[in-house]
């Protein structure tokens, strides 16, 4: 695990990256002297300088605490989100693999349902029902964001249980649920954290698109997504109200794309290291 994330210059950078971003994320807004709401009557609309880094939206407010506020939320949308898919996706995969037969078909066929559903007309269903507010986006990302999790985890239950160490267990009398918890999960995290770190980028860019559309963060609250879609009206005029938000989120999501891969190559069991690295656990 080690070797993957810090394992190259690159790998050392985007650790680097990210470690910046919630850093900056949570204590960011509390050392500056302006709130994400606050209008600097004599600054709007100003390009970047000594007193606003960032430069100020169309109503005065720091862009700098804003971009940071808005990572707060994107981010901590995509780890809730993410928690849900690991926490519902794991059990409900590694069950419906391990079972087999009309549990296995009942259970996937409970996914397939889910993966028919259109993901805005969710989010609208939602939003209509229960109006604008962004416990919808922890609710709309994590009812959907455990499907392809449980997909993948099943497909690595159905080699596993057949496993030698599985026999064991059935034969000494271990149950069901011990065999799940001891045996068959455990030895499914592997594909499972590699996923969930993919996950993430994901989320962040589904919770930016909602944003986007205006679905998602609704003033006076703020993320990367509400943010783009600002800068994005006011690109000809005020472009430093798009590039700064959109980099950050372009860079959040670049190192998330390239840890994900590096520990997906490392966790490979057809990799020589990572056989070594499974004989030794």
């Amino acid at each position: 695990m080690r070797e993957a994330l810090l394992g190259s210059p690159l790998a050392r950078v985007c650790c680097a990256v990210l470690a910046l971003v919630a850093l900056a994320a949570v204590i960011g807004p509390w050392l500056s002297p302006w709130a994400f709401d606050a209008v600097d009557w004599d600054a709007i609309d100003v390009a970047p300088s000594a007193a606003h880094w960032f430069g100020t939206d169309g109503v005065g407010r720091d862009l700098l605490v804003r971009t940071l506020t808005g990572a707060r939320v994107s981010i901590a949308i995509a780890i809730a989100a993410t928690l849900v898919s690991c926490l519902i996706g794991i059990p409900w995969g590694a069950t419906a693999g391990y079972l087999g037969g009309p549990t296995d078909m009942t259970m996937m066929r409970v996914v397939d349902g889910l993966y028919a559903l259109p993901f805005i007309l969710l989010v609208i269903l939602l939003v209509v029902l229960f109006g604008r507010n962004i416990v919808l986006l922890f609710v709309a990302l994590g009812a959907v964001s455990w499907l392809d999790l449980a997909r993948i985890v099943r497909g690595q239950t159905l080699a596993a249980k057949n496993e030698a160490y599985v026999e064991a267990a059935r034969a000494m009398g271990v149950g069901t649920p011990g065999i799940l918890a001891r045996h068959i999960v455990p030895n499914v995290m592997g594909p499972a954290m590699v996923y969930a770190t993919l996950t993430v980028p994901g989320v962040i860019i589904a919770e930016s698109f909602l944003s986007f559309l205006g679905l998602g963060v609704q003033e006076p609250q703020t993320s990367w997504g509400v943010l783009i879609a600002d800068g994005a009206r006011e690109m000809r005029s005020s472009p430093w109200q798009l590039i700064f938000p959109a980099s950050m989120l372009a860079m959040t999501l670049f190192a998330l794309n390239v840890l994900a891969d590096r520990l997906r190559d490392a966790l490979d069991v057809r990799r020589p290291s990572a056989r070594q690295a499974l004989r030794r656990a």
